[in-house]
């Protein structure tokens, strides 16, 4: 056996390298390009529905991210890396967060700060405790909230707006007469005829999408999973509980919103979700329990992206209880 330290002629049988030892061909790059490609669907399907303002809104996000990355990395000195497409993605997944007739300046702040304060500041790619997008969308809210939720129709982006079908049970549950307010039916919901922020309308696209990431293997069932099956679960509970929901609901309550976004593009992202499969599983139950919560009894009607959020920042904790056993690791005493 070779010493470590000394170098291995060539043609040698055996080499010995540090780990890991385990290769493969994919890169940060091809990665992100798989994620982006997934997102094509539901990027046309924003722009049948929404028309130009959609792809208005899509082009600012990404520009903004990417020149942010660019000029932030250039001011920390760091090697400028945008050539890996991260930043594309986030501004993707932030315009998929946004109505259609957000301004666009406004939108390309929320860009800029996913990437310098969530992404740059702490580390970069992969150092970020919980997913950028989401966070800009947060900011956003808190600061626009009425732009964030004057929600075109669709074909109407110009012109008309109407509550999203989240909003829409919302009024119902609180009171309002239902020949007042519109409710879809589950086939707009499922092709995205819908009211609502630009990527979370047609859960047709998103699924489509899902279904290309889970065949590249960029992307594992058991976070997806474990949210929508832990979200159905205590939405039918709660729903006992409040005497609002029922077993008919729950098909309504995954299409509507940014659940279906949510779990297949969001809470899957490597940087800020659990690196062992029991932690993923934890995650996924986490995010479905807070985001049925925040649905069923908060005055938010939407809940995925707090959900998503407070699961990222628990992340590091379940990652620190959650270990996969060592190998090669002398025991105790």
């Amino acid at each position: 056996m070779p010493n470590v330290n000394t170098p291995v002629q060539e043609g040698s049988l055996l080499k010995v390298t540090s780990s890991p030892h385990v290769r493969t061909e994919d890169s940060i790059q091809r990665i992100m390009l798989d994620v982006i490609i997934a997102m094509v669907p539901a990027i046309v399907a924003s722009c049948v529905f929404f028309g130009f303002a959609a792809l208005s809104l899509i082009a600012v996000c990404v520009i903004a991210a990417v020149a942010a990355e660019a000029l932030c990395q250039k001011v920390m000195g760091r090697r400028v890396s945008i050539d890996d497409l991260s930043a594309v993605v986030t501004g993707i997944l932030l315009a998929f967060n946004l109505p259609a007739g957000f301004p666009l300046w406004k939108a390309a702040i929320g860009a800029v700060f996913s990437i310098v304060v969530v992404k740059q500041l702490f580390g970069g790619l992969g150092s970020n405790f919980m997913n950028p997008a989401l966070a800009g969308r947060a900011f956003l809210l808190a600061q626009w909230g009425k732009e964030m939720t004057a929600t075109p129709l669709p074909f109407k982006a110009d012109t008309l707006s109407g509550p999203t079908p989240l909003a829409a049970v919302k009024a119902i549950q609180g009171g309002a007469a239902s020949g007042d307010v519109v409710v879809p039916s589950l086939m707009d919901l499922f092709l995205g005829k819908v009211p609502g922020m630009l990527g979370e309308v047609s859960a047709a696209a998103l699924l489509l999408g899902a279904i290309y990431l889970l065949v590249r293997g960029v992307i594992q069932l058991r976070i997806p999973l474990a949210y929508i099956g832990s979200f159905a679960v205590f939405t039918f509970i709660f729903g006992m509980v409040n005497g609002t929901n029922g077993l008919g609901d729950i098909p309504y309550q995954i299409l509507s919103g940014g659940l279906i976004l949510g779990a297949f593009f969001m809470a899957t992202d490597y940087a800020s979700s659990p690196v062992t499969s029991k932690g993923q599983l934890i995650f996924g139950l986490g995010a479905g329990f807070l985001t049925a919560l925040i649905r069923n009894f908060g005055g938010y009607p939407e809940g995925v992206s707090y959900a998503i959020l407070l699961m990222n920042v628990c992340t590091p904790l379940i990652d620190n209880f959650i270990k996969n056993k060592t190998f090669g690791r002398v025991k105790d005493e």
